[in-house]
């Protein structure tokens, strides 16, 4: 198993260290999304909640919701009923409540402290499951896996966003300078926080992308994984059935 990466590599534990992390950089965030990825990211989004499309789910969970733009766009493209967001994060829940109120959107989105891993849902209970650069976070990645996959409804999909590593040259070596040099550079300007986006490019690294990936979501039960990789590998599509 991969080695256990933290942001601040203290004695807290992963889960208590991501939360301060995302609690640190919540005003910052949305900004240096879109600036560091110039803007790709939403494209990103959409393509992944377009995996949806078909299903038309009407109660989605959005697990490490963050400041809310994945389950904003889930909302203009699939229309569901209603979606439920939950984050370790109080910091950026708190940003994500207020777009919900500056949209009126309260009764179409909600959001929720929470452990990813212990979702305090009942089973069977969700249409679909997404997660949009959230999972390399979980502490334990199997147990997270293992709750999104009880929380579905049987038939229910789940759909993850997360980076991956691009094995193509020129692409893998650009990705890797601009990930480990460039990317901690302008996060320490804007964000004040230089260990949050060191820590970015450590956990992708150490993330097990790919078929690893998707055969963790075999051993929790998931069926028809699928993996699609977007933009020569830097970001990848992963879904599966429940």
């Amino acid at each position: 198993m991969n080695k256990t990466i933290t942001p601040y590599q203290n004695q807290a534990t992963k889960k208590e260290q991501v939360a301060d992390m995302f609690n640190n950089i919540s005003k910052t965030y949305d900004f240096l999304n879109h600036f560091l990825s110039a803007g790709i990211d939403i494209i990103w989004r959409k393509i992944a909640i377009n995996e949806l499309k078909k299903d038309q789910p009407q109660l989605i969970l959005d697990v490490a919701t963050g400041t809310g733009d994945f389950a904003f766009e889930a909302i203009k493209i699939l229309k569901p009923k209603k979606i439920i967001g939950v984050d370790i994060s109080q910091g950026m829940l708190n940003i994500a409540q207020k777009k919900i109120d500056k949209r009126s959107m309260s009764k179409r989105f909600e959001v929720r402290l929470g452990d990813s891993e212990k979702l305090l849902f009942d089973a069977d209970q969700f249409d679909a499951v997404t997660v949009a650069y959230g999972v390399r976070n979980f502490e334990n990645l199997e147990a997270g896996l293992a709750d999104m996959f009880r929380v579905l409804k049987p038939q229910g999909k789940a759909v993850i966003l997360e980076f991956s590593k691009p094995r193509i040259f020129p692409i893998k070596h650009l990705y890797n300078f601009y990930f480990n040099y460039i990317t901690p550079f302008i996060g320490k300007v804007f964000s004040k926080d230089a260990r949050a986006y060191s820590y970015l490019p450590e956990s992708v690294a150490a993330f097990p992308d790919g078929e690893r990936f998707t055969g963790l979501m075999q051993k929790v039960g998931f069926k028809n994984t699928k993996q699609r990789p977007l933009a020569f590998g830097i970001c990848s599509v992963y879904t599966g059935v429940k």
